[in-house]
């Protein structure tokens, strides 16, 4: 990274064929972000390939992509070809993602793979990289360039766990770090302290909400649990009860500026993610309230 605070979003691939609406999503956010990441079925839900969209992305709208790739999916051998396509097609970052269980998503009756797990996906690519090799020390042809980036979750508990985790991962060889959602400052600044050590780029992960059921959503039922204070819950409560629908997410899109900010200005990290699936149009909002 190059030392300036960095915004990056999110855009899931969906259930379709058309890819017409991915690249208007892009071109929306291409003034205000480095780099947009493209979801590997997110919540076990099956959607379209990462891949093309990542080079679509990257084609059509001149923004560089992050291609996700999750454990649950694939066998090595699967991962291995994707890992090959991409290269071929110029993608240069890859995030490397655990995946949540198949009985999260919209197909529950399927079979997890996990032939590798997270750190095991790390270790792959950094042999295709700086080996030229795969698992198996096989040669490969031709030239394998990826920035490696992992998840990580300031809201896990107990945080030491998460943190031995991401050492792990940091032995192998990684470029950078996305995290799940915070909308606690305190816990992003006792996670950016804990990783500091390792001196990797830092992204805290931004999720603006739009309604009070995705609030308690994520506070009830998301993956790997995440904590809203209860300033910010009344906050969007008391929006809700003067301005409707409107004003959560009005508000939501200030709490999440404010969090910006105060990582900008008291923390470490070297910017943010911001994760707003199906209401993109608020991201450029929320940058530059971050920036006023």
């Amino acid at each position: 990274m190059s030392g300036k605070f960095v915004y990056t979003a999110e855009i899931e691939a969906g259930k379709t064929t058309n890819l017409e609406e991915i690249v208007e999503k892009g071109k929306m956010l291409k003034n205000y972000v480095t780099a947009i990441n493209v979801t590997d079925n997110p919540g076990a839900c099956a959607h379209m390939n990462p891949l093309i969209p990542s080079y679509v992305i990257q084609r059509d709208v001149g923004v560089e992509s992050v291609y996700q790739i999750t454990c649950r999916d694939r066998n090595r051998l699967a991962i291995i070809s994707d890992l090959l396509a991409a290269a071929a097609l110029g993608i240069r970052n890859v995030l490397v993602i655990t995946g949540d269980h198949v009985t999260f998503g919209d197909n529950p009756g399927a079979k997890p793979v996990f032939d590798l797990d997270s750190a095991t996906l790390v270790y792959l690519i950094r042999k295709m990289v700086d080996e030229g090799v795969d698992l198996a020390g096989n040669k490969i042809e031709g030239e394998v360039k990826f920035h490696v980036g992992i998840a990580a979750n300031p809201n896990a508990v107990p945080l030491e766990l998460e943190i031995l985790k991401i050492a792990r991962k940091v032995k192998l060889g990684i470029d950078f770090i996305q995290t799940q959602c915070v909308f606690d400052i305190d816990l992003a600044k006792e996670f950016l302290r804990e990783v500091r050590r390792f001196n990797i780029p830092v992204l805290i992960g931004i999720c603006p909400v739009r309604s009070i059921g995705m609030m308690k959503w994520y506070i009830k039922e998301c993956p790997g649990g995440i904590k809203i204070p209860l300033d910010i819950q009344e906050r969007l409560k008391i929006a809700k009860e003067r301005k409707g629908k409107k004003g959560v997410l009005e508000e939501s899109i200030e709490v999440s500026a404010e969090l910006i900010k105060e990582l900008r200005k008291t923390t470490s990290a070297s910017g943010v993610h911001i994760m707003a699936i199906g209401f993109e149009h608020v991201i450029p909002k929320i940058i530059e309230r971050s920036r006023s």
